[in-house]
């Protein structure tokens, strides 16, 4: 074999990921409020970037309008900025680039609903703090006090204390050790009534006590009957106690009536508020889709900066480089952000056009469509579309949805039709809550119900709908009477 050096051309192509790329792409899945931190942050960074405010008069965009007959509510001059394609090396040709901020084309809404002022200045109490308030509040010795809030800090969102005395205290000594009992009991007597319990039936034990029920039928229940209770299986638990099934039903009930999550009312975190990125309302006989800028700053290259790269001529070549790289990088951050409202926009409308009869009837008229059929219909890459779709949010008559929720498989009716799983899944919530409780349906008997009604769908397919949608099975749901 003859081995040697030799040296080949060889011409190729390949994707390369700029920064600026990189930043649309970025910007792309960005929730709405993670893409205003990220502007208000640039801001700070950048000091040519300038916050613009627009004229009160703006111009709606109807869904029948086309990119190429929207109105310019901006200059030309700013027109012709946002649709650059590519940034010019020659510092003249950025006169044109330069003028104003971005007013783009879309409209907010002032009259949507807002959170409460007071949830933006208040914090809710959570669990943990409202148990060390009632702790402080008790009267303990320094280890029971201490091993009290090692306790507390061990519940979980549910209120349940977690692991063993033991572990959790060894590493504060013998003497908080000792006192671990007796402070957990202690705490088990808090409010809300069941917390710190170390399973279900300790939860509901706890609670019957606090209720002065120890020593009666209804305790005895829930100490030995909680399975059977669960599976609605009350002429068991009668059978076993000798008592009248009248006197089961009644102990039953009240057990049901108590909390088995004694944490849930209280947030472990501070409530999220959605923010809808678009909304879509219907004017006449005409969808209107409006993008929400509220709180978005609008953004134009600061024209102090912009006279100083055009005349400053005492400034050194590393200064005038430094100020040409932060105007071409807020120049592309204007730009990205344009185009992502415009992809947002464009993404709306083919959802509008493919579920009008969602918008106009409800869930039950959910279309089966997938990322292929709305990136095909606006000519991108079916990545970009999962990308805009991520986090986004849309308000309309039927309600507030994420833009993923209108992309679902599809299941192929008796007719040869296809029907969206989110239709079918509505359909068996439909059964569900009209059955009769006594005699709730099975898997097998709701598949039969929807095969009546045109949708061939397995036993299986029903199960997994239905814990989907956390609906408890047919033995759970029965209800004596």
């Amino acid at each position: 074999m003859d081995i040697k050096t030799q040296l080949q051309l060889k011409q190729t192509q390949q994707l390369v990921m700029t920064p600026q790329l990189q930043q649309a792409i970025r910007l792309l899945q960005l929730s709405r409020m993670e893409l205003v931190e990220i502007v208000r942050q640039e801001m700070l960074d950048n000091p040519v970037l300038d916050e613009y405010a627009p004229p009160e008069s703006e111009t709606e965009i109807s869904m029948d309008q086309t990119d190429g007959e929207e109105v310019q509510t901006g200059s030309p001059d700013r027109e012709e900025e946002i649709n650059v394609l590519s940034i010019p090396s020659n510092i003249s040709e950025w006169e044109s680039y330069l003028d104003s901020g971005q007013n783009l084309p879309y409209q907010g809404r002032d009259d949507q609903d807002q959170a409460p002022f007071e949830s933006m200045i208040t914090s809710p109490t959570t669990l943990r703090e409202h148990l060390l308030w009632q702790l402080r509040m008790t009267r303990l010795s320094e280890p029971e006090f201490i091993a009290g809030e090692a306790i507390i800090g061990n519940l979980n969102d549910d209120g349940y204390f977690l692991g063993t005395l033991e572990e959790i205290l060894s590493p504060y000594g013998d003497e908080v050790v000792s006192a671990g009992p007796e402070a957990l009991k202690i705490i088990q007597e808090f409010d809300p009534a069941g917390v710190a319990a170390q399973d279900l039936a300790e939860c509901i034990l706890i609670q019957i006590r606090q209720l002065g029920l120890d020593d009666t039928l209804i305790a005895e229940i829930a100490s030995d009957h909680l399975d059977d209770i669960a599976k609605g299986d009350v002429d068991r638990i009668a059978k076993e106690k000798g008592v009248p099934r009248s006197d089961i039903m009644q102990a039953v009930g009240v057990i049901r009536e108590l909390e088995p999550k004694p944490g849930r009312p209280f947030g472990s975190t501070d409530s999220i508020y959605v923010t809808p990125d678009v909304f879509l309302f219907k004017m006449g006989d005409e969808w209107m889709i409006t993008l929400n800028d509220d709180g978005l700053p609008k953004l134009r290259i600061n024209s102090y900066y912009r006279e100083l790269l055009k005349h400053g001529s005492t400034m050194t070549q590393e200064e005038r480089e430094f100020l040409l790289e932060k105007i071409r990088s807020a120049s592309w951050l204007i730009k990205s952000i344009d185009q992502r409202q415009r992809t947002i926009y464009r993404v709306t409308n083919s959802i509008l056009e493919k579920q009008r009869d969602f918008f106009d009837r409800g869930i039950k008229y959910l279309k089966p469509m997938v990322l292929r059929d709305v990136a095909d219909d606006i000519g991108v890459h079916e990545s970009t579309v999962s990308r805009i779709t991520t986090q986004k949010y849309l308000h309309c008559p039927q309600g507030l949805f994420e833009l993923k929720f209108f992309f679902n498989p599809g299941i192929q009716t008796l007719s040869g039709e296809m029907l969206a799983s989110e239709s079918v899944r509505a359909k068996i919530r439909d059964i569900v809550s009209a059955e009769d409780t006594a005699r709730p349906m099975s898997d097998q008997a709701i598949s039969e119900m929807l095969r009546l009604e045109g949708i061939d769908i397995a036993r299986r397919t029903v199960a997994k709908y239905r814990e989907s949608m956390k609906i408890h099975p047919s033995s759970r749901r029965k209800k004596h009477v």
